[in-house]
């Protein structure tokens, strides 16, 4: 097993090596074609040649040197020496669940995984909204966990470009870890895998990727009903005669609420694009993680942010509120409607429902037609066709990152997958008549799991708890124990989104397969200046806003962003990019 870190000139723009088509997996074997991704269209980057792992996905002995001959959980055997295995896990600070790295499911992976192979299972919290200086802390004190795991890819190029993590040999990964390799191979993911030629990352599963149904709005549907509305309206128009209804008849002051505007990823719009969308602007402009001030659809965005906070719909505290306060906010009846993914127990909903024992919520349903005076259309950005994105680190030991691999495929193993995910049957599900088991929403036992379903200890190997048709999915995600049964609506929600995207409006990033070095250079810095100068523009006059926000887009592109915008159009002219589908 290698152990070399990428020095910070190897900052690689990683969604781009992951994203292409053509890019391969990469191992020890010979060369041979690699499947092209399901999620992208193809590139120009001519990049065609794959490792072959047939031999070790299929159980026979791959050449790893001292691995066992048998591939998997048969051909292991505890460590002669005690290994320490260090696993991230979010502390969200959400209340009501256990202490994340000392609680019943901590104990039963170490009795039942790690006591047999003579690891020590220890789980290292990590802070989830600001996972870049909790790892950043960790590594300072030559501290990092064994397997450094995020959803995003700008935070794992940082990684990366920091040096903490380190290459492998996907063949030997293979012969430890078939399951979890087998699965990366049939989802099409070894493109994924690679960066600047060799292997950092493995992917696990992220079902329903582009019609992700677990990240739900919900609002108030007894408030629609006493200003006379039965749905919740989709054009611009008649939802502003809403807001304005439930403030005129002292509904809510600032139905819209807010919190502050912070970090990568934020104000993502999608909808405010124009399609059919234009390629070269798309690959210019299109990134999840740098807010793309300057661009015209980020104008209409935030100047219907503009719109909201100069009519009073939003909270002229918005920039000082942070999640848990926005959240109080909805659950003590002061905004229309929250935000949140959706499992057996939703903190929010439960808090809401005991505050307002006769109040009655309903799910923001995907609209599927565009609006043409609001200027919008139904779009969205799709997930990455994978979830947890999975790098080890340049400070483990090649014994402590073989444990990783263990605890990788133990995890993917049906029989543990399904434990951690449901828990003890008759304390944490039931089994229904239909065979499949259901959550017990409110239990608060000894084996109480820990967020959303104990997803934190489980998303390394897949995003959702997955069994059945879509149908049974839903139903088994929806919360439990609550006055109102959701799981039609959840399905309705689902439904019209995979309309959303049958239409071609569900996004994709633009990716790159070359190093984009002003995006690391000035990401952080730009992702600051934005904070600032976005609460600017929405607080200004409307008849202010056209000249601030040149004004400020131009600071904007002098402080970098202008670099990043003409290295990404230069990398696209060069088809080192993906395309549009």
């Amino acid at each position: 097993m290698k152990k070399n870190t990428l020095q910070k000139t190897m900052a690689l723009s990683l969604a781009g090596v992951m994203a292409m088509g053509s890019l391969t997996g990469c191992g020890g074997g010979s060369n041979s074609s690699a499947p092209a991704s399901d999620s992208n269209a193809s590139t120009n980057a001519n990049t065609s040649q794959s490792t072959d792992n047939s031999a070790a996905s299929t159980g026979d002995a791959a050449s790893t040197g001292d691995t066992a001959a048998v591939a998997g959980i048969d051909g292991w055997e505890p460590f002669a020496e005690n290994v320490t295995l260090k696993i991230p896990v979010y502390d969200r600070g959400a209340e009501g669940v256990p202490n994340v790295s000392d609680n019943y499911w901590t104990h039963w992976v170490q009795e039942n995984f790690g006591d047999k192979y003579n690891i020590t299972v220890e789980y290292v919290p990590i802070t989830r909204s600001d996972v870049l200086t909790s790892y950043a802390l960790l590594a300072a004190d030559q501290n990092l966990p064994t397997i450094l795991m995020e959803y995003d890819y700008p935070k794992l190029a940082q990684w990366a470009n920091d040096g903490y993590l380190t290459t492998y040999d996907i063949d030997e990964f293979a012969q430890v870890a078939p399951t979890y390799y087998q699965r990366m191979v049939d989802l099409d993911q070894l493109g994924y895998t690679q960066m600047d030629a060799e292997c950092y990352f493995a992917l696990a599963e992220r079902p329903y990727y582009n019609t992700g149904y677990t990240y739900v709005t919900f609002y108030r549907q007894d408030w629609l009903e006493q200003v006379g509305y039965s749905e919740y309206p989709t054009t611009w128009a008649e939802q502003k005669e809403l807001y304005q209804k439930l403030i005129d008849e002292g509904i809510a002051e600032h139905p819209l609420g807010g919190q502050m505007v912070t970090g990568a990823g934020v104000d993502q719009n999608y909808a405010f694009r124009t399609f059919p969308l234009d390629e070269e602007n798309w690959a210019a402009y299109g990134d999840y993680a740098i807010p793309a001030l300057g661009d015209e659809a980020n104008r209409k965005f935030l100047q219907r942010e503009n719109e909201k906070y100069n009519l009073g719909f939003t909270d002229p505290e918005y920039y000082v509120t942070d999640i848990e306060t926005a959240k109080a906010n909805f659950v003590n009846g002061k905004t229309l409607q929250y935000s949140g993914y959706i499992s057996a127990e939703v903190d929010f909903l439960t808090a809401f429902y005991e505050q307002n024992p006769d109040g009655k919520l309903a799910v923001m349903i995907q609209a599927t037609t565009d609006d043409p005076e609001g200027g919008t259309v139904p779009a969205y950005r799709s997930d990455n066709p994978f979830g947890m994105m999975i790098g080890f680190s340049s400070m483990a030991t090649e014994d402590e990152i073989k444990a990783a691999w263990m605890y990788m495929e133990w995890m993917t193993l049906e029989d543990n997958l399904f434990t951690m995910q449901w828990g003890i049957e008759g304390e944490n599900y039931t089994v229904g008549d239909d065979g499949l088991p259901a959550s017990v929403g409110d239990y608060d036992g000894e084996y109480k799991q820990g967020y959303n379903n104990n997803k934190d200890y489980w998303c390394v190997t897949i995003e959702a708890r997955n069994a059945g048709t879509i149908e049974d999915v839903i139903g088994m995600s929806s919360p439990q124990g609550l006055p109102q049964d959701f799981k039609q609506e959840l399905i309705d929600n689902y439904n019209a989104k995979v309309e959303v995207a049958e239409k071609g409006w569900a996004v994709a990033d633009c990716n790159f397969a070359v190093v984009i070095e002003s995006a690391s250079e000035y990401q952080a810095t730009l992702l600051e200046l934005y904070t600032e100068y976005r609460d600017q523009l929405t607080m200004c006059k409307p008849e202010e806003f056209d000249a601030l926000y040149d004004e400020l887009a131009q600071k904007y592109a002098d402080a970098g962003y202008q670099e990043i915008v003409d290295e990404r159009i230069q990398a696209y002219e060069a088809g080192q990019s993906t395309k549009l589908q």
